[in-house]
């Protein structure tokens, strides 16, 4: 078996990874296209991680740090691939990153109906932060 590689993307990567998500990540999201990923790595060049078997694209994860708070979006694997540690490389990658950083606690993003997710975060460590609820706006039409 070919050896899994761990990277923060590049632009050059940012169509093969819409496409990936597009297989891997439940559900879609408002800033699931070019221009939106292009935004993420250009301001934030090491946050889009990207997990590789053989050049072959086979998990992400998005390790966004503002500078106070460490936050985690878009971890997928692709399904073929799943329980292979993928998932687990991933979150090494993004936490070691995080405390380079010098981030203190690491939050993630993960849909209420999407059990599967849970149980992975669970086995990483993570744990639901009961107290407080997402609130959001789009900002655009």
């Amino acid at each position: 078996m070919t050896e899994l590689r761990v990277r923060a993307a590049t632009p050059e990567d940012l169509d093969t990874v819409l496409a990936f998500w597009k297989v891997a990540a439940e559900g879609t999201s408002i800033s699931d296209d070019r221009s939106g990923v292009e935004r993420l790595v250009a301001r934030d060049p090491g946050a889009l991680i990207l997990a590789e078997l053989g050049g072959e694209p086979v998990g992400t994860v998005i390790a966004g740090f503002d500078g106070w708070r460490c936050h985690l979006y878009r971890l997928a694997v692709r399904p073929d691939h799943r329980r292979r540690g993928i998932a687990s490389a991933l979150l090494a990658a993004a936490e070691e990153r995080f405390v380079r950083l010098g981030g203190r606690r690491a939050d993630a993003m993960v849909l209420t109906r999407n059990e599967t997710a849970h149980h992975a975060w669970a086995a990483a460590g993570y744990a639901p932060e009961e107290r407080w609820r997402r609130w959001v706006k789009p900002l655009t039409g």
